[in-house]
Parts: structure tokens; C-alpha cells; sequence
């Protein structure tokens, strides 16, 4: 069988039928993209909102291209892994913290010990969960869509939809998460963090929420892509990201019932969560969304464009250049200077994409250097701050060398390099298989390393199977996205033999 618009990378011989070539998509897109978020966002978990969930749509957006897009163009699907990254990065400035603690802190519900279980406080501490994480997929799926429909998307018309939905993030969270005046004990109706109604008042930080404002940016964009582009790949996709983001609730729902009795959860579920819970709930988070997507983009899979002509360069490599540029500029000033205006920016990831958005949508080398270093950058150097903190002068002089300065120009020359290539240079399944190989091989043991090289996870059969550290979960996802990586292509060669 040869590749068609809506066949799949990992290819199947042609003696079997379109159905049974279907069913194997969509057993690849479950599994896959479950592993694939399932360790994203079990990595994000250290590295934390906007950046760390980034690598979600990384792994998870090759996983994709690679299923669903094999004959479009490199550049396309460049343009397709860097929308869905930076939109999957907005739910990142959303509070949660507080809560995930409606549902299992010892001061609201107390334990197996001490019971005075309050199931107001859990349901709706799972309601808020239900909205933030559909918000945080429910982008994701609206940006992927957008990059897989074929609807063409400029620069000037992504930087119009940035300024709408700020525009529209200041009027909901106006409307929904105001007043907030903690001082007084006035908090929003519909206010998902710690409350006074819930616990004693002296243990009540409350937080401020902004969830409202990109409520309604969601729904605003949502009905300008349904309405005015009628992109329904996209709309579709972002209702699907919306269900994925149920995987929060879900995987909170085993650690509330870990934290009210740890020693029965543990002997009576399959799910060993062992001590890392916390880690576990992420994991679980990103199991369930990506598997999720995976079926939403196969369920949607006749309306993948496969044109490579709509790969569109819009944007001079000088103003290219100068847009990536910016951003990184952007990124290391608000990291470093901890109290200034960049600050501010880092904490609103509606105001943070909006560079890459309109780079991503126009150029020819910012969605390769997007994909590529720019989103590893902040992963690299939070890994080379964990290991080098307190190391010496030979330590940390090795840690630059081998964590900051040979990861960042691999990356930003193979970025390069695929910048310069033509549109028919390289398809987007190779692309895919080489960015998948690279990037799942590059978080895991970044992710390794953060952790303290934890050599256990492979010398401990019954601590990987316990998933004490999520370890086990890390190694089967990376080694299972490198095979597929691999076989992809030897695959898709017997499959133009047979055609």
C-alpha cells in the first residue's frame, strides 16, 4: 500500500484491506501517543507550566506527524509541532496546586486516621481540575488542527488572533476571576484554589486565578476558526483536547485516594504509585491526553491536508531571524532578572507566544529552531542548574560543556540545516522520525539527569514495575518511540515495494 493523505507512517503491506490499515492507525495512535504524553508530562513535572509542558507537545506532535502527515512537507510539519507546543505552553500560567489539594489535603478531608472527609470540597476541587486541564489540551488540539487542516494561517493574521485573545484573557478574567481581595474575604463565585469555606481561615494563602481569562480567549478563537475560517480540523481537535484534559482529574483521582489511605490503595490496586504520587497524577495526566488526541487526530484524519504547497514562506530569513532572536532574548532576560517586566510576560503564556506564533506561521527557519532548541533551551538549563549548582570549577566547567553547549548546537545546527533545505527536500515523516528519535532521546536522560541519575530504574526490575519514580513508565515510552521512529521507515519501503 502506498502512503496516502490519511495513511500512516509505520505503513502496513498492501495485501491487507483499508480497514484493517485503520484499525493499525489507530492502535498506533493510542499507544503511541499515550507513551508519548504519558512521559512528557511525567518530565514536565520537573521542569514545571509553560516550558516543561512544551515537551508535551514536542513528543506528542511528532508522534502525530508521524502517524497522520507522511507525505507533507518538512517545513509544514515543522509549522504543525511548534503551533500545537506553544498552545499546549498557555495552560502553563494557570494555579493548580491549590486545587489539587481540595481533594486530598490532610486540613480539608483528613486521612484514613483522622476522617472528616468532605465531598463538597473533592467534587469541586475535580470540577476545577475537569476546566483547567481541558483549557491546557483544549489549546493544544486548536493549535494542531490548525497547523494539520491546510487553511492557511500568515503571519499578520496570527499576530491579529494573538492581540484578540489577550484582548479577550483581560475581559474573562475580569468577568470570572475578579473580585479578588483576599485581605477583605472576597474571592470570585467560581474560584477553584483554597477557600475559607473549605478549611480554617489560618490556613488559607489564596492565589489568583486566571483561568476565566483564557476561557474566553478559547472560546473566542474557537468561534472565529468555526465561524470566519471554517477550519473544522481544527474546532474538532480542539473539542478533543478539551476531553483529553479530563486525564487531570482522572489521574488525581488515584492520588487523593493514595493520600487517604496509602496502605490499602497500594495493596489493592494495580496501580503502584509508590511514594513520587504527585509525579504519578502528571503521568497519568498525559497518558490520558495523549491518548485522547491520538484518536481525535485519527477520527479526524480525512481532513489532514497533505499539500505541500501550502507551506508558505511569508517572512524575509532577516525578520525571521530577528523574531527567534527576540524571543530567546525575551526568555533569558525574564529568567534572570527574577522582579523585572520579562517576568511578567513568562507568567502569561498568551503574551509569551505571541512572537513564535506569528514566526512559526510565516517562516522558514523559526519553526525548526522553535521545535528544536528554543523549546529545549529552558529544559537544558534548568537540567545544567539541578546537576552543576553546588558543583566545583571542574564540574561545572564539564556541565556547561556537555549539558548547555554540545545539546544547544546540535540542535540549532540540524535546525539550521533543515531550514535551508527546499520544500521537497525531506517529507514530514522523516522529519518526524529524526526529530522523534532526537527529542525523546534528548528529555529522557535530560530528565535523568535532573533527577540525580537515579541507576536504579534499570538495575531495580521491581522499583521500575512499582513505578516508584515514574521510571519505569520514562524507559518503556522512550525505547517504544525510538522503535517506532526506527521502523517507520523500513516499514514504509516494503510498502512502496508492495504498491
Amino acid at each position: 500500500m502506498s502512503d496516502t493523505g490519511s495513511g500512516s507512517a509505520v505503513s502496513i503491506p498492501s495485501s491487507n484491506s483499508s480497514a484493517a490499515h485503520s484499525v493499525w492507525l489507530l492502535f498506533l495512535a493510542i499507544v503511541l501517543g499515550g507513551l508519548a504524553g504519558g512521559m512528557a508530562w511525567g518530565i514536565r513535572g520537573q521542569y514545571g507550566h509553560e516550558m516543561g509542558a512544551m515537551i508535551f507537545g514536542i513528543l506528542v506532535g511528532f508522534t502525530l506527524v508521524l502517524l497522520f502527515m507522511p507525505n507533507a512537507s518538512a517545513l509544514q510539519a515543522a509549522r504543525v509541532i511548534g503551533l500545537f507546543t506553544l498552545a499546549i505552553g498557555f495552560g502553563g500560567s494557570m494555579t493548580y496546586g491549590q486545587t489539587v489539594g481540595l481533594t486530598m489535603d490532610s486540613g480539608v478531608h483528613g486521612n484514613v486516621s483522622d476522617p472528616h472527609w468532605n465531598r463538597d470540597a473533592y467534587l469541586w476541587g475535580m470540577l476545577g481540575l475537569a476546566l483547567k486541564g481541558g483549557l491546557w489540551i483544549g489549546f493544544g488540539g486548536l493549535f494542531l488542527g490548525m497547523g494539520m487542516s491546510g487553511k492557511r494561517y500568515t503571519a499578520r493574521e496570527m499576530l491579529w488572533i494573538g492581540i484578540a485573545m489577550l484582548g479577550l484573557f483581560v475581559v474573562g478574567r475580569w468577568a470570572l476571576n475578579t473580585p479578588f481581595e483576599p485581605d477583605l474575604k472576597n474571592l470570585p463565585v467560581f474560584y477553584f484554589s483554597d477557600h475559607w469555606r473549605w478549611e480554617p481561615a489560618e490556613n488559607v494563602k489564596p492565589r489568583a486565578e486566571l483561568w476565566g481569562g483564557l476561557l474566553f480567549a478559547f472560546a473566542g478563537l474557537s468561534a472565529y476558526l468555526f465561524r470566519i475560517k471554517r477550519d473544522r480540523l481544527a474546532v474538532s481537535l480542539g473539542c478533543w483536547g478539551i476531553l483529553g484534559g479530563l486525564g487531570f482529574p482522572i489521574g488525581q483521582a488515584f492520588q487523593a485516594a493514595y493520600a487517604w489511605d496509602a496502605e490499602k490503595f497500594t495493596r489493592s490496586s494495580w496501580w503502584q504509585i509508590g511514594y513520587n504520587t504527585w509525579n504519578m497524577m502528571e503521568v497519568t495526566f498525559g497518558i490520558v491526553a495523549g491518548v485522547v488526541l491520538g484518536v481525535g487526530t485519527w477520527v479526524s484524519r480525512h481532513r489532514i491536508s497533505q499539500d505541500r504547497a501550502a507551506a508558505v514562506v511569508s517572512l524575509s530569513p532577516t525578520t525571521d531571524g530577528w523574531l527567534s532572536a527576540s524571543y530567546v532574548y525575551v526568555l533569558c532576560l525574564g529568567w534572570y532578572y527574577g522582579d523585572s517586566v520579562f517576568t511578567l510576560v513568562h507568567a502569561h503564556g498568551l503574551l509569551l507566544g505571541m512572537i513564535p506564533m506569528i514566526a512559526i506561521a510565516g517562516g522558514r527557519y523559526s519553526p525548526f529552531l522553535y521545535v528544536l532548541p528554543i523549546v529545549a533551551l529552558s529544559i537544558i538549563v534548568k537540567t545544567f542548574l539541578a546537576v552543576c549548582r553546588d558543583a566545583d570549577f571542574v564540574g561545572t566547567s564539564a556541565g556547561l560543556i556537555f549539558v548547555v553547549t554540545i545539546p544547544l548546537v546540535l540542535l540549532i545546527h540540524f535546525a539550521l540545516r533543515l531550514g535551508n533545505r527546499t520544500l521537497d527536500d525531506m517529507s514530514a515523516r522523516n522529519f518526524a522520525r529524526f526529530g522523534l528519535l532526537l527529542t525523546s532521546a534528548l528529555y529522557f536522560w535530560l530528565n535523568f539527569a535532573f533527577l540525580g541519575f537515579q541507576w536504579q530504574w534499570w538495575s531495580d526490575w521491581k522499583g521500575m514495575l512499582a513505578q516508584k519514580t515514574s521510571g519505569g513508565i520514562y524507559i518503556v515510552g522512550w525505547v517504544v518511540l525510538s522503535l517506532a521512529a526506527l521502523c517507520s521507515r523500513q516499514t514504509a519501503a516494503v510498502s512502496q515495494k508492495s504498491a
